[in-house]
């Protein structure tokens, strides 16, 4: 590993003392899933369609102790996941949470993402999660793992927000005062901040705010350091996020939580002023749901790298013709009530249950076409099933570009 910079030797001093995350370490895969890390569910969100291939190759970039990695390596059985991570301690960790629950398709490398371009080729999904917002140069890194996107590869990344973070940075700035010269111990940051929450009155902003949203990850010490006696973090505003995003030379596909983005959400019961929100700029819009709704603590979103399809399925001949996939994430199959990619209940009817259970017909009887004649429901139903998250299609092999 390359020599590093101060900022990143602070960095990995942290983790080596309080390798994050700190989850279990079990002998079966683990539970649930996040379908982020789902290359057919996020290639699916990203454009539409399935991929035409599953042997993709992922790379985990900031990979901790292996939480992300290994459910990368048991979500998608046919692809190779190589991990990185700037902390030997958290490498350690992440070796062992695999090898004990049988990830056995990923390789780790000790390595800064601003030197990721020793690693050989090119990958398909790119994960960043948590690590961009750590970095003493963001642009640098995200710069980096860029180069290292094959075409119509996707790039999902997960940084910190400003706004929903604002009692973190106090409190963060609170403890650096107090440390003083005992700044870079992470044990006495640790023993410190808690001190100072328990002497604050009930009442206090930093206080309420903490037992409200972190105090039940934070009785672990791992997630407490993390949190507040961070050496390096960059928080953003939609104004800087973007700033980042065209640094990096990649389209933006998307947030991956779009329906926090939806402007009905908040104006919807003031037609005059969604109507003047609608006419912004797409960055505005955003801008302004971030002020109006400033409890968002990160911001989480895919980029890619040209040229990427994109199947919206507005056209019923296009849709027709498609083959039906049931959604990879989607949990509770073949019960009446599931689960959704993100955990919603979804109650299915018996039409429903016919239509997904024609998915594992052999082809041609797995069109959209065919299993509308076999189950009944309608091209609305089927839009509004691909909109849930229930189902992935495939368009027709003349349609496929």
């Amino acid at each position: 590993m390359a020599e590093m910079d101060s900022v990143s030797s602070a960095v990995a001093k942290l983790y080596d003392a309080y390798p994050f995350p700190p989850e279990p370490l079990l002998d079966v895969p683990p539970p649930g899933y996040n379908w982020r890390w789902n290359w057919q569910a996020a290639y699916g969100f990203c454009t539409g369609r399935l991929p035409q291939r599953q042997d993709a190759r992922i790379l985990d970039a900031g990979c901790g102790t292996g939480v992300s990695t290994e459910y990368l390596v048991h979500l998608n059985p046919e692809a190779t996941v190589t991990g990185l991570d700037i902390s030997q301690g958290a490498i350690a960790v992440a070796q062992e949470r695999c090898q004990r629950s049988g990830a056995d398709r990923v390789t780790f490398h000790h390595l800064s993402l601003y030197d990721v371009a020793q690693l050989p080729g090119e990958f398909d999904l790119i994960n960043s999660v948590g690590v961009l917002h750590h970095l003493a140069d963001p642009h640098r890194g995200i710069q980096a793992l860029a180069s290292k996107l094959a075409p119509g590869g996707i790039f999902h990344i997960f940084v910190y927000a400003a706004l929903g973070r604002w009692e973190i940075s106090l409190m963060q700035q609170a403890i650096g005062l107090l440390q003083g010269q005992h700044q870079g111990d992470y044990t006495d940051g640790v023993a410190l901040g808690r001190q100072i929450f328990a002497s604050l009155p009930d009442q206090n902003r930093l206080k309420r705010r903490e037992q409200e949203r972190w105090s039940l990850e934070n009785q672990k010490d791992e997630c407490f350091a993390d949190m507040y006696v961070h050496p390096q973090e960059i928080v953003y505003t939609i104004d800087s996020l973007f700033e980042l995003i065209d640094a990096s030379g990649l389209e933006f596909v998307g947030f991956s939580n779009p329906d926090h983005w939806q402007l009905e959400r908040l104006l919807g019961e003031s037609p005059e002023a969604l109507a003047r929100a609608e006419a912004l700029s797409e960055r505005d819009r955003y801008r302004l749901i971030e002020l109006l709704d400033p409890d968002v603590s990160h911001f989480e979103f895919f980029l890619a790298r040209p040229p990427l399809p994109h199947h919206t399925w507005d056209n019923d001949e296009e849709l027709l013709a498609a083959t039906v996939a049931r959604h990879p994430c989607m949990d509770g199959w073949p019960s009446r009530c599931v689960f959704n990619a993100d955990y919603q209940v979804v109650n299915l009817s018996e039409a429903d249950q016919a239509f997904l259970a024609g998915c594992d017909n052999p082809a041609p009887d797995n069109t959209v076409a065919a299993l509308i004649a076999s189950s009944g429901l309608t091209l609305a139903e089927v839009r509004s099933h691909l909109k849930q998250r229930l189902i992935l299609l495939s368009p027709a092999p003349d349609s496929a570009a």
